[in-house]
């Protein structure tokens, strides 16, 4: 569904605008974005340094606010919610795939994934079944007592994808997944993340490399903090 914003999608920015202020003039990061996107969608949302695509990303995962217009998350307008609310939701809807994998050195695989749930409350009882879930889901489980610098850069990848999904968010965020890894194994983490997609995830990988953007389903491309260009994808 390429274009145009009906109200209906999974995620819906309306009208948005993030400007900076620079001395006498104004940085528009984000000039006026219409976006939809829909539930289990593969959406590739790409451009070069300056493009406003991490400023876009940063709105949709909450780590940033609009200066006017409407966010709206499964129709419920979540633009100006407090910063708590805005953390609640972050833990319980999105999960986070960095290119740096930001995962805590001193924890065990297990531990890091497990960390999301934590923050959440969640019962140790349950968050044990869903962690084992998500290292199966990922296939590191037999790595889950090591520590991140004891695995290769795919394996930290990888565990860094089952934190993401262990608290079955309806939204995976990818930023530059591929970034840290050699080719072969950045190949085999868009085969994976193109498999998370087809299990009913809805994917939205942010990227500045074409090549990366193709194995999305649906490529939206900005420029000076606008649309475009938003495609399907042919496979």
């Amino acid at each position: 569904m390429a274009g145009g914003v009906a109200g209906g999608g999974l995620i819906n920015l309306i009208d948005i605008y993030k400007i900076y202020p620079m001395g006498d003039e104004e940085l528009h990061a984000l000039d006026g974005i219409n976006l939809e996107i829909q539930e289990n969608e593969f959406v590739a949302i790409v451009g070069q340094s300056g493009s406003g695509k991490s400023t876009c990303m940063n709105i949709i995962g909450f780590l940033d606010t609009p200066t006017s217009g409407q966010y709206l998350l499964s129709g419920e307008d979540v633009s100006y919610m407090s910063d708590d609310e805005q953390a609640y939701l972050r833990n319980s809807s999105l999960g986070f795939i960095f290119q740096q994998y930001n995962l805590i050195q001193k924890l065990t695989v297990y531990e890091n994934v497990e960390l999301p749930l934590v923050y959440r409350g969640i019962h140790e009882r349950d968050r044990r079944d869903m962690v084992e879930d998500a290292l199966e889901r990922v296939g590191i489980a037999e790595k889950h007592k090591n520590l991140p610098n004891q695995l290769s850069g795919g394996q930290q990848q990888r565990a860094s994808i089952a934190r993401a999904l262990v608290g079955r968010p309806k939204i995976i965020l990818a930023d530059e997944p591929t970034g840290a890894l050699d080719s072969k194994t950045g190949i085999e983490m868009l085969e994976f993340l193109g498999q998370l997609n087809e299990e009913g995830n809805t994917l939205i990988l942010i990227t500045h490399d074409m090549e990366v953007a193709r194995r999305a389903k649906r490529l939206i491309r900005l420029y000076d903090g606008r649309i475009v260009e938003d495609t399907e994808v042919a496979h």
